[in-house]
């Protein structure tokens, strides 16, 4: 599966991309992962990309030329949206937007590519989502600076749905119902609060027991 990421700040990605389950996902090429500098397809000597609204209002607001410049550079149908081609989406993330569920991430899964333009608080040309984006999308009920966190949150949530890039596919089905309580060693942690007193923290006795039944619907329970 492939992402592009469009964004005036690159250098944000690098290190989340490089490490854990989504760099070790590149390196078997279950993903490829580009992050574009929206500055490239600016045409003025200084790159600029943003400009004062129309009507007036604080703040700049993202040009639409340099966006449509940089999909039509990654080979991205933008003409006629009826003609693009059906494995792409185009994502614009906005305070405004859908906000995002793993069901939007199971379905944005079964593409084979999909671009992320990652807007600004000050906000993008209203062209852009009329014309350009397939749909909006929010991480959140509030507002960001800006949207590089949230393709961050949707490409590792999206990513987790693509088969091989999670070690184990009963990770992917647990999660799913949200993540139920888990324990490891030690059986007990004794807790020092004062020298002359410990607390004993102990793991359920269930999860002891060996029976694979219980164990089962005590973690059913916990996921509740």
């Amino acid at each position: 599966m492939r992402f592009d990421v469009l964004t005036i700040f690159p250098e944000m990605f690098s290190g989340y991309f490089g490490e854990s389950i989504i760099k070790r996902a590149q390196e078997k090429k279950l993903l490829k992962i580009q992050v574009h500098d929206l500055r490239k397809w600016a045409t003025d000597k200084h790159h600029k990309v943003d400009d004062k609204p129309y009507g007036g209002g604080p703040g700049m607001v993202f040009k639409i030329e340099p966006i449509y410049r940089a999909l039509n550079g990654l080979k991205i149908k933008v003409e006629r949206l009826k003609l693009r081609d059906k494995d792409t989406r185009v994502i614009l993330t906005s305070a405004r937007g859908k906000q995002f569920t793993a069901a939007d991430a199971r379905r944005l899964a079964k593409y084979k590519r999909v671009v992320i333009i990652c807007g600004r608080y000050e906000g993008v040309d209203e062209r852009v989502a009329e014309h350009l984006a397939d749909e909006e999308i929010s991480i959140g009920p509030y507002v960001l600076t800006g949207g590089e966190l949230p393709a961050m949150v949707m490409i590792d949530s999206i990513s987790r749905q693509v088969p091989g890039v999670l070690g184990k596919q009963e990770s992917l089905e647990e999660s799913r119902g949200g993540n139920s309580s888990a324990y490891t060693r030690p059986e007990v942690f004794i807790s020092k609060v004062h020298r002359a007193k410990s607390i004993e923290w102990r793991v359920p006795k269930v999860l002891l027991s060996g029976d694979p039944k219980k164990i089962a619907e005590w973690r059913e329970k916990q996921a509740k």
